[in-house]
C-alpha cells in the first residue's frame, strides 16, 4: 500500500533532514511520498533540503506555512495534504529503520480490522550508537484500551508502553480522531492513547524508529508552560474513557 510520510519541521532541526531523507532513499518499501512541512522561517530547511538532493525526487513535496505552530499543527497542516490509505509520522530529527515502512504496511495488510501499527524504538546516541529498550506489551495484536493500563504516568515513574511519534496510521482512524492532539510536548501520546481506546492496534517484533538523542531535542528544551504533567495527563485519560464508552472504530476498506 501506498505510504505517506509526514514530517514537521522548524530551523532549529533542519540540519537533520538529510539523515531522515537518507533514511526514506533506503526504506526496502518504496511506495511512499515524503511530505515536509516546514514551521516557521523557511529559508534554511529549504536550502538543506535541496543540498542533500530530497528536491530532485519527485516523492518529496515540501510546504510551509510562515508562521511558529508547534510540532501538532504542523502535522495537521501536512495531514491535510496526504491523500495515501496510510500516513507514517517521522519527526525531523529522527530516522526509520530501512524495513519500517515494509513491516508496518504489511501489519495493517495482514490485519485488517486494527487502525495503526507500531514498532520498537531505538535510540540513536551522537556517536551512531543504537540502544533498544524492551517494551511492557508483547508483539501482535493490540487489543483496543490496551496501552492505557500499560502507559506510566507517575510524577517519578513515566513511561509510554509504545515509542508515539513512529506510528503509522491509517488515514481514516487519524481523520477521525482530529489528527494529532491540541497538546504541549504529548500531542502524539494524546492520539496514540485516543486511537486505543477505540480501535485495536499491532505492535510488530522489529525496530522501526531511529530516536535521537540530541541536545536540541524539543524534550529537553527548558518551557515556562506550566499546564503539562498532571493536566495534560488527565485529559488524555478522560478522552479515553469517553471513547471506550462509544462503538469501536470499524474500518472500510479502500475501494479497488
Amino acid at each position: 500500500m501506498q505510504a505517506d510520510v509526514v514530517t514537521a519541521v522548524h530551523a532549529s532541526h533542519a540540519a537533520f533532514l538529510p539523515a531522515t531523507w537518507r533514511s526514506l532513499v533506503d526504506q526496502s518499501h518504496t511506495r511512499w511520498r515524503w511530505l515536509v512541512q516546514i514551521d516557521g522561517p523557511a529559508d534554511e530547511a529549504w536550502a538543506v533540503l535541496k543540498s542533500c538532493g530530497a528536491m530532485d525526487d519527485p516523492r518529496v513535496s515540501v510546504a510551509s506555512h510562515g508562521t511558529s505552530e508547534g510540532p501538532a499543527v504542523t502535522r495537521n497542516i501536512a495531514l491535510g495534504r496526504t491523500s495515501a490509505p496510510l500516513v507514517q509520522n517521522v519527526d525531523a530529527d529522527d530516522e526509520l529503520e530501512p524495513g519500517a515502512l515494509a513491516a508496518l504496511a504489511t501489519a495493517l495488510s495482514d490485519h485488517p480490522d486494527a487502525g495503526y501499527a507500531v514498532g520498537r524504538a531505538r535510540d540513536l546516541m551522537g556517536d551512531g550508537l543504537l540502544i533498544d529498550h524492551p517494551l511492557p506489551v508483547l508483539p501482535g495484536i493490540l487489543p483496543r484500551g490496551a496501552l492505557l493500563p500499560a502507559w506510566r504516568t507517575t510524577p517519578t515513574d513515566y513511561r509510554v508502553p509504545v515509542h508515539p511519534a513512529g506510528v503509522m496510521w491509517r488515514r481514516p482512524l487519524l481523520l477521525a480522531l482530529g489528527g494529532w492532539s491540541a497538546l504541549q510536548g504529548m500531542e502524539d501520546t494524546g492520539v496514540l492513547m485516543a486511537a486505543s481506546a477505540v480501535a485495536e492496534g499491532v505492535l510488530v517484533d522489529a525496530a522501526t524508529l531511529r530516536y535521537r538523542r540530541h541536545a536540541a531535542q524539543m524534550s529537553k528544551q527548558a518551557s515556562k508552560f506550566a499546564g503539562g504533567g498532571g493536566e495534560q495527563i488527565a485529559l488524555i485519560r478522560q478522552r479515553a474513557a469517553v471513547l471506550r464508552s462509544l462503538p469501536s472504530w470499524s474500518h472500510a476498506p479502500e475501494p479497488p
